[in-house]
């Protein structure tokens, strides 16, 4: 095995600041390459996240978000870039923590020759569950909240499945030194901005000042009203996950992403009656992660799931009022008119321009 690089496999979990990291990390490509540490794009300028993600996609035989084959080839790309290093490369995105054995052995196979290590970001369940929810409804879905609430008692979704931190690492650490698998705890609510960050360089071994650029890149999160919306909306126009459409942009980038972001309706929390379940959970991450040996950033006391504050109160997003609905409903209307307006149709444009030369002439 080469000693001269060593590949950082950044599997996950959805939820916990990964699109934070890999923009950073992205941003900061040249400075960090100066310090032997790569994180590898297909060409410069092109954003190395969907690079990443394609590839994930492409190791997972999937095609979401895009054509069928879009993705064909990408993982063999990114690997070819991975042997042109040396040092230290990261290799980010969360779709590969509930990766399956055939996929994970690929993986460790094709980047054979270094050494692997697996880095695991976690989050408390009682944020991490209804984060999970507000992003599946982003993406597509359609389900309510206590339809999703009992698949992930009962069903175990994929978000659950890439929330899972013992069967993730016990997966994806399977004949490493348990000192080549990293836990990330993401920092409570409260802690200094660039917790988070300072917790990733150190397990990836970097001088957090390589990295100046900071990113302003975060998956806001949408109130109970606003998710409500975005959720009857996907049922309207009968969207899907998995797939692009002509109206997926509008849905999850300008509204979900942006016009409904920021607003005064409740936050989505996870129900009281959930706590004493998710501290259950929580208590067999932590047993497992105290006799499987492996390396913790951070504080593991930062993944107990705390109850509401008292200044806090549960609110049912599947009961959001209608008045509400109709105030979130208007707001994403008037954002849409006013996005239709911005997009100019060529076909009209063109032909204005054509009756403007010929109104020229006449004159």
């Amino acid at each position: 095995m080469s000693a001269t690089r060593r590949v950082f496999l950044h599997v996950g979990a959805p939820k916990t600041g990964t699109t934070y990291l890999q923009d950073r990390l992205m941003l900061n490509a040249r400075t960090l390459a100066e310090h032997d540490v790569h994180f590898p794009s297909r060409m410069p300028r092109v954003d190395a996240s969907l690079f990443h993600f394609r590839a994930a996609l492409d190791l997972l035989d999937q095609d979401w978000g895009g054509p069928p084959g879009h993705a064909k080839g990408s993982w063999d790309a990114l690997v070819r870039r991975v042997r042109r290093r040396s040092g230290t490369v990261v290799i980010s995105h969360e779709i590969l923590a509930p990766a399956p054995l055939d996929a994970i052995r690929q993986a460790k196979r094709d980047l054979a020759g270094s050494e692997i290590h697996i880095v695991y970001s976690a989050r408390d369940l009682a944020r991490q569950i209804p984060a999970a929810w507000q992003e599946s409804v982003k993406q597509g879905r359609k389900w309510t909240y206590r339809r999703y609430l009992d698949r992930i008692e009962h069903g175990k979704p994929w978000f659950y499945r890439a929330f899972d931190l013992p069967n993730v690492l016990s997966a994806w650490g399977a004949g490493l030194d348990p000192a080549h698998v990293h836990i990330v705890t993401v920092p409570r609510s409260g802690a200094p901005v660039d917790e988070l960050w300072l917790r990733f360089c150190r397990v990836l071994g970097i001088d957090p000042a390589w990295t100046p650029e900071d990113s302003d890149r975060v998956n806001e999160s949408l109130g109970v009203a606003e998710t409500q919306v975005i959720r009857q909306l996907n049922r309207r126009m009968d969207r899907a996950t998995r797939r692009e459409s002509t109206f997926d942009e509008l849905i999850r980038e300008m509204l979900a992403q942006n016009e409904l972001v920021g607003r005064i309706s409740p936050s989505v929390r996870m129900p009281p009656r959930l706590l004493p379940w998710a501290q259950d959970e929580t208590a067999r991450w932590v047993e497992w992660i105290e006799q499987s040996g492996v390396d913790v950033v951070g504080d593991v006391a930062d993944l107990t799931p705390l109850p509401l504050a008292e200044d806090e109160t549960f609110v049912d997003p599947d009961k959001v009022s209608v008045k509400q609905q109709l105030r979130v409903s208007m707001d994403a209307l008037a954002a849409m008119t006013r996005e239709a307006a911005r997009r100019r149709d060529p076909d009209q444009a063109l032909l204005r321009k054509v009756r403007n030369q010929a109104k020229r002439i006449r004159e």
